[in-house]
């Protein structure tokens, strides 16, 4: 357990955001959490569909405008009949016009819903904002645990070399003083290529999650960041009713769909409200030759032939297809956090068994295989095969708890929060 320790202690580049004491470009969970919601397009387009709803609230509570109509011309009064008067008096000309102004009023039913299916719009969009956040800072630490376990790999394959490499050099001493065949070198050196052959591999894994942290960030990171953590361990007082309890009541999908049926049964509703016609009063001033007129009047569409079935039917589907949605996502929900539960506690049990007893028993036995072989009492395949099971169980250890750290994080996302 201390070498594992002390070897995940050299592996480990860490990284923190740029904090008094810490180097640049190097980076803690939290600080590649920060850049995330700061610049992953996802927050932006979130923010977005915030801003469009609440220009929506802003129609919705709008008057409608009035219309103004007006007309002018020239109007004359011909009288050719009347011989006693003189030619400039039996043709009159003047300039004629006439305005008017309508004024729409909307039913009162129909405004209020439209206002409350706006409001829950807005509503909506913020529980979106909040279910984004949560989604995406749990891809971020699964991101950031993937690329945590390929450097933890990359380190313990550098020190499989280290080690094959040490073996290696003392196979050939013995092969050059004529104390072992020389195939014995042979064996050693295709060891040392095959731990070279690892390590490359395991170098190439680093760079690959390095790039795919730098894409939640927006490429806020680069391509030369290094990262700082360690794997997170199970929290006291993790029970299951509790949790499940606080996702049915506090989980933004939940939050997001229940304000989405909300705003469904409103649309649904001012579609039902809009059968009832919207009045527009009319006002209008005539000015004519010999006249001069004020008038009023009412125009009233009446809903004879249609009355909004098709309006209302697609609404009512709308309003049942949010409702099926509601329920398919809670019943996700509870069979995730229900798996994810079961595997942090199965991995939980698994990382004490290492801790107990299965990580010092490997070491211990490599240690003696390669104290044995430097006194001529065990063989090369010896020293090789204790090495293999002693690397095999750092591997195991380090992979259970990178799969502990991942399902805390997609146990986080399920339940709607941290632990």
């Amino acid at each position: 357990m201390i070498a594992l320790a002390a070897t995940c202690m050299m592996v480990l580049v860490c990284s923190t955001t740029h904090a008094a004491g810490n180097a640049p470009g190097i980076y803690t969970l939290e600080g590649i959490v920060q850049l995330a919601l700061e610049h992953n397009p996802t927050m932006a387009g979130a923010q977005g569909f915030i801003d469009q709803q609440r220009g929506q609230q802003t129609l919705a509570g709008s008057y409608p405008n009035p219309t103004v109509t007006g007309n002018s011309g020239v109007g004359e009064i011909r009288d050719a009949g009347r011989a006693d008067i003189g030619p400039s008096l039996a043709r009159q000309s003047l300039t004629e016009y006439n305005a008017t102004i309508g004024q729409p009023l909307e039913w009162p039913g129909m405004r209020a819903a439209r206002q409350r299916a706006a409001d829950a719009g807005v509503a909506t969009a913020n529980s979106g904002l909040t279910e984004t956040r949560l989604n995406l800072i749990a891809q971020v630490k699964v991101a950031f645990y993937d690329l945590l376990l390929a450097q933890q790999d990359a380190g313990l394959a550098r020190q499989n070399l280290d080690i094959v490499d040490g073996v290696a050099r003392i196979v050939k001493a013995r092969v050059k003083s004529g104390e072992a065949p020389q195939f014995e070198a042979i064996k050693a050196e295709v060891e040392v290529l095959k731990a070279r052959q690892q390590l490359a591999r395991a170098d190439n894994s680093v760079r690959i999650n390095r790039v795919v942290v730098d894409t939640y960030t927006g490429g806020a990171l680069g391509l030369s960041y290094s990262v700082n953590g360690e794997f997170v361990g199970i929290p006291n007082g993790v029970l299951l009713d509790p949790l499940m309890t606080r996702m049915l009541n506090q989980h933004p999908t939940i939050q997001r769909l229940l304000q989405s049926v909300e705003q469904s049964e409103w649309k649904l509703e001012f579609e039902r409200q809009s059968r009832v016609p919207n009045v527009t009063v009319n006002g209008s001033y005539w000015r004519e030759i010999g006249r001069e007129a004020w008038q009023g009047g009412l125009s009233v569409p009446i809903p004879t032939w249609y009355r909004r079935q098709g309006e209302i039917a697609s609404a009512l589907g709308t309003k049942r297809r949010e409702e099926a949605e509601l329920l398919r996502a809670r019943n996700e929900l509870v069979r995730a956090v229900h798996q994810h539960f079961q595997d942090v506690r199965t991995t939980a049990e698994l990382i004490e068994v290492f801790d107990k007893g299965l990580l010092k028993q490997a070491q211990e036995a490599l240690r003696l295989a390669q104290f044995s072989f430097q006194q001529g009492a065990s063989s090369l395949l010896e020293v090789f095969d204790a090495q293999r099971v002693q690397r095999q169980i750092q591997m195991d250890y380090v992979q259970a708890r990178y799969d502990l750290s991942v399902s805390l994080a997609r146990l986080e996302r399920a339940v709607g929060g941290t632990l």
